[in-house]
């Protein structure tokens, strides 16, 4: 097994503030498919150096990078006490994977067992002990790992889209027909011959600006987090040219949470009472069995709320504390 030497960024590039409570360096480990991604790492630095911490791998959202949102969940839960890792997944940001801005079920849920890799072999990190946090996207395919990984103790989907979901039937289910599916499938086709005459791919665009007078208002939550100081990032697709147009193909007929009933570790669904996706994550959460889950909804926050507070300080921060020292004990 080796690991690709990546060009990484040596400041602090974040959109948040940098704590004094915690150790932050920069680490990368590698996925089964030979992808080495990039991550930073955060240590309370009230611990001894021999102590075994529980840990927390976190990435989202779906074309965000881990200095966004990412990045701040990891901070503050290192700040608590966990040994934490904020993510690129496969083919964004400062990780691994040709062509650029591709996304893949298989792979990113993949993303994170890789993680788990990382983390469980760390000497400073208890492997009984290790949790997933999976932001907007990635909190399907958050749940998705937890499915297939029962190393993940400990799993909470913040603000989740189900990525296959909207993929296969558009948002709130509007799009919901074999005969709207096989005209996406036709241009997406069309798509893939066009690029590969031109020996590149086409980008599909990240969070549309200007703002069209006419955009829903959840495009508008976008715009305020991506293409403001208060999130925007270089590297960030949503902040920039967005996925490749054929990125996030595979989604569409490769449901990811087909098998969540079957999750024996706990999981927590946290998401704004005021989010445009919260109908995917209440139906995420009904998947679910087992006195181990837990359904949190934060009154009066939209889905861009939970990405950084929102300014209202809509984050239950001593909710997923409490949470991963439960079960992570």
């Amino acid at each position: 097994m080796t690991e690709e030497k990546l060009q990484l960024s040596t400041e602090w590039d974040k959109t948040f503030p940098k704590s004094d409570l915690v150790h932050h360096e920069k680490v990368t480990f590698h996925n089964r498919y030979g992808i080495t991604l990039a991550a930073d790492l955060y240590r309370p630095v009230d611990v001894a150096p021999d102590a075994l911490l529980p840990a927390i791998a976190v990435c989202g959202p779906f074309g965000a990078v881990k200095e966004q949102c990412s990045g701040l969940y990891a901070q503050t839960l290192a700040e608590r006490g966990f040994l934490t890792i904020a993510f690129d997944p496969s083919y964004t940001g400062e990780s691994g994977g040709e062509p650029r801005r591709v996304a893949s079920p298989d792979i990113n849920t993949e993303d994170f067992m890789a993680a788990m890799d990382y983390l469980s072999c760390r000497d400073d990190v208890d492997a009984d002990r290790v949790g997933i946090i999976g932001i907007c996207g990635w909190g399907g395919l958050a749940i998705n790992a937890a499915a297939l990984d029962p190393r993940i103790k400990a799993t909470a989907a913040v603000t989740m889209y189900d990525m296959a979901r909207i993929a296969a039937r558009g948002y709130f289910d509007g799009n919901d027909t074999s005969g709207e599916r096989m005209e996406q499938r036709r241009a997406l086709a069309a798509q893939r011959t066009k690029d590969y005459a031109a020996g590149a791919y086409e980008r599909a665009g990240g969070v549309v600006d200007p703002l069209p007078d006419d955009a829903p208002w959840f495009v508008r939550d976008y715009y305020d987090y991506y293409k403001t100081p208060r999130g925007y990032h270089p590297r960030s697709g949503n902040s920039n040219d967005g996925w490749n147009v054929t990125g996030t193909m595979s989604f569409l007929n490769q449901p990811i949470l087909a098998y969540a009933s079957e999750i024996e570790s706990a999981v927590m669904v946290l998401h704004g009472e005021a989010a445009h996706s919260c109908y995917m994550g209440k139906d995420a959460f009904a998947q679910l069995r087992g006195d181990n889950k837990e359904l949190v909804l934060v009154p009066g926050a939209v889905h861009t709320d939970l990405y950084d507070g929102g300014g209202k300080n809509a984050i239950p921060w001593d909710r997923i504390q409490a949470f991963f020292e439960r079960y992570l004990q």
